[in-house]
């Protein structure tokens, strides 16, 4: 089933239960998703790895708006915010632990032959293929970087 058609239903289910975040956050997905079809050169059907990046674009912009409200004390804003970051999780593959990407790093490492800073890119480039959806860009340049130096 795509993530479309996915989403459809669960915000049947949300309008049935008359909840607000949830349906809120089911029809911006459902916006995205149109969005992106009727953009120049897409395509009928998103797949699975443009719904991911979609799910994760649309995540990411939650976080840094509930992180922006918390620091202006609007923690009403915030938590609606933090809210819907929840109801995008769960159409998300399970996040892997620092553990688990630190692992995935040290693998993608030895398979290129990285030794430095210099080959921070080759790594970067395989381990966000590998790990798309399931890690944040952010821990794995991180992590990449503490690896390689």
């Amino acid at each position: 089933m795509s993530l479309e058609q996915n989403i459809q239903k669960e915000i049947v289910v949300a309008m049935k239960a008359k909840d607000k975040v949830t349906l809120e956050t089911l029809r911006a997905i459902k916006a995205a998703i149109l969005m992106s079809k009727t953009e120049a050169g897409a395509k009928d059907e998103m797949s699975p790895d443009e719904e991911i990046k979609l799910l994760t674009r649309l995540k990411k912009q939650r976080q840094e708006a509930a992180s922006i409200f918390r620091e202006q004390n609007r923690t009403e804003m915030a938590e609606e915010e933090e809210a819907q970051t929840l109801v995008i999780d769960r159409f998300l593959p399970q996040q892997l632990s620092d553990a688990e990407v630190e692992t995935n790093i040290k693998e993608i490492i030895a398979t290129t032959g990285a030794t430095s800073m210099k080959d921070m890119g080759k790594v970067m480039g395989m381990a966000n293929k590998k790990m798309a959806g399931q890690a944040d860009g952010k821990t794995i340049s991180g992590m990449v970087k503490k690896l390689l130096s």
